[in-house]
């Protein structure tokens, strides 16, 4: 049997509605996004506010958790406790987090909105990562990931302000959208699907990830850590996120829409 913590099911409403003066000076009742802080405790320990849409607390802190490094397996937290009147979600791992004053001593600010920090060196655990040689992502099912999203009922349509990110599974001609998260920021959308992936164990290595957000050094580690060899975005890339990519051998993919793209790196696994 599949093992997961003790959880809330504590999901805010993604949007509330609120009034606006349009062009005409016409009174309109119009959608808005929502944005709450969230402070991550772990055994009582104060560790991180993270500004969100509230859509996925509880895989989000899990999902956060593992892509900081700081726990290595869904079996090692116990229970994950969401409360919005504190604007808290409380971990309770089973035998404490190893090396935390090691591991949070180092801080590195990134571009992630609704984060911004991340703990320790981000290339530490690069040289370990290892993304599936086999691996192949073909035309069809890039372009059909793409149409999938295009026709996603999203908050971005409903109120915009938010980033969305997609799991997809990799089949030679489709690819299914397994999770849809959205977030005020697109860290927040991937660390949920990280914290889903280990809730449901899904496996990454004949997976796809979709983000609409640009593709940086942060989101590709990430995208690594979770075993995915494939990352595409609607958006561009950094320096940095390009280099990390080359490094670990991850097809990337960028301004992807319709039926264009640029293929960055990992070449060798596209099938074209």
């Amino acid at each position: 049997m599949r093992y997961r913590p003790e959880l809330t099911d504590a999901a805010r409403p993604s949007t509330s509605d609120v009034e606006a003066i349009d062009e005409h000076g016409a009174t309109r009742r119009v959608s808005i996004a929502g944005e709450h802080p969230l402070t991550l405790y772990v055994d009582k320990r104060e560790l991180v506010t993270i500004m969100t849409l509230g859509a996925a607390p509880e895989a989000l802190a899990i999902g956060y958790l593992r892509n900081q490094r700081l726990v290595d397996r869904i079996e090692d937290i116990a229970a994950v406790q969401v409360d919005w009147e504190t604007a808290s979600v409380a971990v309770t791992t089973r035998e404490g987090l190893k090396d935390l004053e090691a591991k949070t001593a180092k801080r590195t600010k990134t571009t992630g909105c609704g984060q911004g920090t991340v703990f320790g060196d981000l290339m530490d655990e690069i040289d370990r990562v290892k993304l599936p040689a086999g691996a192949r992502l073909t035309r069809y099912a890039l372009y059909d990931l793409l149409d999938r999203v295009r026709l996603h009922e999203t908050i971005y349509k409903q109120a915009g302000a938010v980033h969305g990110c997609a799991l997809a599974q990799n089949a030679p001609e489709r690819a299914e959208i397994l999770m849809f998260v959205e977030d005020v920021g697109r860290h927040n959308a991937v660390d949920a699907i990280a914290g889903r992936m280990w809730l449901d164990a899904y496996d990454g290595a004949d997976k796809l990830f979709y983000t609409t957000g640009r593709l940086t050094s942060e989101m590709v580690i990430k995208c690594a850590q979770m075993g995915i060899p494939f990352l595409v975005s609607r958006s561009g890339l950094t320096q940095m996120g390009h280099e990390i990519a080359a490094k670990v051998g991850m097809t990337m993919i960028g301004r992807a829409t319709h039926r264009h793209f640029l293929l960055f790196t990992g070449a060798e696994r596209f099938v074209p």
